[in-house]
């Protein structure tokens, strides 16, 4: 008997290892056992205050920020809709009005 997951698209069981992936015959879905077990661990993401945070979210910037390569600054007080979580040093995936797609910490925020 296999030890291998189910497809995480589809639920399928006869899941096999091609190389580093895992693959499903059925739906053709291709993902890392090591990403699987990352989403198992349920890293949380918080915001300056403590507060958990979640995609979709809106934040508010909490200080001015400098936007590198640019003379733009980000002003505290600026609401940032529908953000983006992923792993990394700047962990806030979205998209600034007037600025445009950017990467923000989570230490510079707080849930609005």
């Amino acid at each position: 008997m296999s030890d291998l997951p189910n497809c995480p698209k589809c639920s399928c069981e006869y899941t096999y290892e091609d190389g580093f992936l895992l693959v499903c015959p059925e739906c053709a879905y291709e993902w890392s056992p090591s990403a699987d077990s990352a989403s198992q661990d349920g890293r949380v993401w918080k915001d300056a205050n403590g507060n958990v945070l979640q995609d979709g979210d809106t934040v508010t910037v909490i200080k001015d920020l400098k936007v590198k390569g640019t003379s733009s600054v980000i002003k505290g007080g600026t609401k940032v809709k529908n953000i983006r979580l992923v792993d990394g040093d700047h962990d806030i995936d979205c998209k600034v009005d007037g600025i445009g797609p950017m990467q923000l910490k989570s230490q510079f925020v707080r849930k609005a």
